[in-house]
């Protein structure tokens, strides 16, 4: 174990009592407590309540506009609430002072829908970059850690490649291998099928269930694409008009009798659903 890891795995026993909002529950790793968001005279999220338990795989679902990304985005701290509270094992990111904050987001992963990889560095060095930028690990340490996550990945072969030379498929496993490098206990995924074909998101879907089963890690997952929700989530929390319409398994989501819900899963265009989140117009029909 390098000196990074001892370090993280201390950081990580770390539990802080004197944080507003903390949680009692050891088992629950994230929760977002009545957070309201809104973006001008827009609001987004509308006291939305969800957790997430440990080692579990969360999908969140549901149309476009229905605050699945602004979700994202304020459980790794990149948006502050209007209203509520989101915890991080118990540790409020709201009220983290900036260090705390950088600290608790070192216990995350995040993979964004274009990978987000920089187009004139090599894969290698991409997936080196957070260890270098932040410094968390000698250059010396760097080379051993990142061709562990690369082959982990199945990425050796593609290491000196640029981004444009490699598949959209490898790109996300990229992103994922640039993520695992500060070995998180949380991985956060913003559509991460989108652009894929069957195959290759199926290659993804694959991956997720094993990084639970071997690495134990707790993933958040965004997405529109059903057979991925299906084959990976533990649980699904569905959101509807920026709140969380239902919770349940892939199971209960599929045999709901609850119409939005049906009416997204069938892809059918008529029904109570509201069609576009952002039009004030809506289709009852």
């Amino acid at each position: 174990m390098n000196p990074y890891e001892e370090n993280q795995k201390a950081e990580k026993s770390h539990q802080s009592n004197n944080t507003p909002g903390s949680s009692s529950n050891g088992d629950i790793v994230i929760e977002m407590k009545g957070i309201h968001k809104g973006f001008g005279e827009r609001e987004i999220l509308k006291g939305v309540d969800i957790q997430v338990n440990r080692g579990e795989v969360m999908v969140l679902l549901g149309g476009s506009g229905t605050g699945k990304s602004v979700s994202i985005r304020h459980i790794i701290g990149l948006l502050k609430p209007d209203q509520g509270d989101v915890l991080i094992e118990g540790e409020s990111m709201v009220h983290a002072s900036k260090s705390r904050m950088e600290k608790l987001r070192g216990r995350m992963g995040v993979l964004f829908q274009s990978g987000a990889l920089i187009n004139w560095l090599s894969v290698y060095d991409n997936v080196a970059l957070p260890l270098r930028e932040h410094r968390l690990v000698k250059e010396e340490d760097i080379d051993a850690i990142v061709k562990e996550k690369l082959k982990y990945m199945g990425l050796m072969p593609a290491m000196n490649l640029l981004p444009s030379n490699i598949s959209g498929g490898m790109k996300k496993r990229a992103g994922i291998a640039r993520a695992l490098t500060t070995n998180p206990e949380i991985l956060l995924y913003d559509e991460p099928t989108s652009g894929l074909d069957p195959v290759l998101s199926q290659v993804f879907n694959e991956l997720v269930r094993k990084l639970q089963r071997e690495l134990g890690v707790t993933q958040v997952v965004v997405t529109h694409d059903m057979a991925s929700a299906y084959f990976i989530a533990d649980r699904i929390t569905f959101l509807y008009q920026g709140q969380v319409e239902m919770v349940g398994t892939p199971d209960e989501i599929r045999n709901s009798d609850n119409p939005v819900v049906q009416q997204f899963i069938q892809g059918k265009t008529k029904g109570p659903l509201i069609l576009d989140a952002g039009d004030p117009t809506t289709q009852k029909k």
